[in-house]
C-alpha cells in the first residue's frame, strides 16, 4: 500500500516499527524535567530548561521548526484569578539540533506525542516565549491525532466519552475541572483549618437514608444481602459524632437513581460536615464564611456571574420565612393540613399544580416540597437563606415553640439550591416515629422514601449529643460558581453511553 493511500493511524503504527528496527524505543520509561511549564513565567530567561509535555502545534519553515507543547502540570498552588499557562512554544534550528536531528523531529515527531526538550528560554521578536531546544527525546507516540486545529471537539457526547481529547483542545472545559479539583483541596483544608477530622464512612448500604431519592440497587454474593448505594453519608457521619469525634466531614462519591438533566448527576460528589454542640445557626454562619472564601479564592473577589449577572455574597444573607412565603401563595397556613388528599384538593381549587404533578405525590411533605420548587423557589434571586420549614424532613430537629416546625436552612441563588443544613434530630423517639411515616409513604408508593434503619436508631437511643450539620453537592457547586451550561462540564469522566465498539473512530 502506498503511503498516501495508508491511514493516518497505520502510518503511525509504521514510524513506530521503523522505531524500533532503527533499535529506538518509540515509547520511553522516563524523563527528568527541571520546569513545570506553568511555572515558565515566573523563570529568568536565558535559563537552561528541561520541559516536557504533549506537542499540540507544529509547524515547518526549512531549516526552522515551531511547535508548542502541552501540559497542565503538578499540583501547584495555581492563583485561580489569573489565566494559568498549559503551553509552551519551542523552535527547532539546524544550526542548533544539527541536520539529522531536525529531519528527526520532522519525520517522527507529530501533533498529539509527547516530547521532552531542553534549552534556552527566550523571547522571540514578537515577544512568545519560547525554549530554544538544544536536545530533545520522542517519549512517546500517539497513534490518533488530536481534533481538529483550533476547533477541538464539538460534539458534546463525544467531549464527554473522549474527555482526555476535549481538556486537551478546550480552556473552558480543561478550567471547569481544574478549579472543580482544587476548590475541593480548598474545601479540605478550609475545614481541617477549622478543627474538623476528615472520615470515611461506607458506599454500601443495607437502608436507604440520609436524603429522598430513589437509590441503585445491588447485591452482596458473600452475604447473600440486599444492599444500595448511598445516596447520603448522612446517618453514618452522625453515629461518628455519637463515638465521639466532635467535628468531622466526608467528601463523599454518592448515587441516586434519577432522570437526566442539565443540572443533576446520577454518580456524584456530596461535602457533608456535622459539629457537635452546633445548631443550625452556627453552620449558617460556618457556611456563608465558606461559600465566601471559595469565592474569593477562585474569583478574588466575593462576587460570582450567574445567568448572566453578578452575584454579590454579603457576609451575612438576607433570610426568607420559608412556611410565612408559602402561606402567602396557598391563602392559609399549610401547617394546618395533615391530610394528603384534603391538600391536593385545596391545590386543585387554586389551580396551583398541574393534576399529573400531584398523582405521584403520596405525602403532605411531598407537595410541599412541589409547591415550593415550583411557586417559591424559582423567584429567588439574590443569595437568601431560607428558614422556619414546616416539619415534613424525618432527619431534622423540631422546634422547641411548635413542633409543626424544624430548623432547617437551604442557600437559594437564582433559584438554584446551593446547600441544606439544619440542627440534627438526636431523639430517638421521634425519629422512630419520622421512619414510620417514611415507612407508609413507600408502602403507598413512593420510590423515594426512606427506609426505616434500625440500627441508626439503636444508635440514637445509645445517645447523641445536640449537632448540626450541612451539605451540599461539589459538582453543583461549581456548575453554578463557575456559571457553567451542563454539570457534566464539572465531572472529569461523566458517565456516557458505551460505543458498538471502541476504537472505531480513527478520525479524532
Amino acid at each position: 500500500m502506498e503511503q498516501n493511500e495508508m491511514s493516518e493511524f497505520d502510518i503511525k503504527v509504521a514510524k513506530v516499527k521503523k522505531l524500533e528496527e532503527s533499535g529506538e524505543k518509540a515509547y520511553k520509561a522516563k524523563y527528568n524535567k527541571t520546569h513545570e511549564i506553568h511555572n515558565l513565567d515566573s523563570v529568568e530567561l536565558g535559563t537552561h530548561v528541561s520541559v516536557a509535555g504533549r506537542m499540540i502545534f507544529k509547524r515547518t519553515f526549512g531549516k526552522l521548526i515551531f511547535a508548542k507543547i502541552y501540559a497542565i502540570g503538578d499540583n501547584a498552588d495555581f492563583d485561580l484569578t489569573q489565566p494559568i499557562r498549559t503551553s509552551v512554544q519551542i523552535s527547532l534550528s539546524l544550526n542548533i539540533v544539527g541536520e539529522e536531528r531536525l529531519k528527526y523531529f520532522k519525520d517522527f515527531c507529530d501533533v498529539g506525542d509527547f516530547v521532552g526538550c531542553e534549552g534556552e528560554l527566550v523571547r522571540t521578536q514578537t515577544g512568545e516565549l519560547t525554549v530554544q531546544v538544544s536536545t530533545f527525546e520522542l517519549l512517546s507516540k500517539a497513534l490518533r491525532g488530536l481534533p481538529e486545529k483550533f476547533h477541538g471537539l464539538t460534539d458534546t457526547e463525544l467531549r464527554y466519552r473522549q474527555r482526555y481529547l476535549d481538556i486537551v483542545s478546550n480552556e473552558k472545559s480543561r478550567n471547569a475541572v481544574l478549579v472543580r479539583f482544587k476548590v475541593t483541596q480548598f474545601l479540605r483544608d478550609f475545614y481541617i483549618k477549622h478543627g474538623f477530622l476528615e472520615v470515611e464512612t461506607p458506599i454500601l448500604q443495607n437502608a436507604v437514608g440520609g436524603a429522598l431519592a430513589k437509590p441503585f440497587n445491588t447485591h452482596h454474593n458473600a452475604l447473600d444481602l440486599d444492599m444500595n448505594l448511598r445516596i447520603s453519608p448522612e446517618t453514618f457521619l452522625k453515629r461518628t459524632i455519637a463515638c465521639g469525634f466532635d467535628k468531622v466531614f466526608e467528601i463523599a462519591k454518592d448515587f441516586r437513581n434519577e432522570g437526566l438533566c442539565v443540572d443533576k448527576l446520577q454518580e456524584f460528589t456530596m461535602l457533608q460536615s456535622y459539629a457537635a454542640y452546633w445548631d443550625f445557626e452556627d453552620s449558617i454562619k460556618f457556611y456563608t464564611e465558606l461559600f465566601r472564601e471559595v469565592c474569593y479564592y477562585v474569583f478574588g473577589k466575593y462576587e460570582f456571574v450567574s445567568q448572566g449577572r453578578t452575584v454579590v455574597l454579603p457576609e451575612v444573607f438576607p433570610r426568607m420565612d420559608y412556611v410565612g412565603t408559602l402561606n402567602e401563595i396557598l391563602g392559609f397556613n399549610v401547617l394546618d393540613i395533615t391530610d394528603v388528599d384534603e391538600f391536593k384538593n385545596l391545590i386543585r381549587k387554586k389551580n396551583l399544580l398541574e393534576e399529573f404533578e400531584l398523582t405521584d405525590q403520596y405525602t403532605v411533605g411531598g407537595l410541599i416540597d412541589l409547591l415550593y420548587k415550583r411557586k417559591m423557589r424559582p423567584n429567588i434571586i439574590e443569595p437568601t437563606i431560607l428558614y422556619n420549614y414546616p416539619n415534613v424532613v424525618p432527619l431534622v430537629r423540631y422546634n422547641d415553640n411548635d413542633d409543626r416546625l424544624i430548623e432547617m436552612f437551604q442557600l437559594v441563588i437564582d433559584g438554584q439550591e446551593m446547600i441544606k443544613g439544619y440542627s440534627e434530630l438526636v431523639n430517638p423517639i421521634q425519629q422512630k416515629a419520622g421512619f414510620e411515616e417514611q415507612a407508609k409513604a413507600k408502602q403507598r408508593g413512593d420510590a423515594e422514601a426512606m427506609d426505616y434503619d434500625s440500627e441508626y436508631v439503636l444508635a440514637m437511643e445509645h445517645g447523641f449529643p445536640p449537632i448540626s450539620g450541612i451539605g451540599f453537592g461539589i459538582d453543583v457547586f461549581i456548575y453554578h460558581l463557575l456559571d457553567l451550561e451542563n454539570i457534566r462540564d464539572t465531572i472529569l469522566f461523566p458517565i456516557t453511553k458505551p460505543t458498538e465498539k471502541a476504537g472505531d473512530n480513527e478520525k479524532n
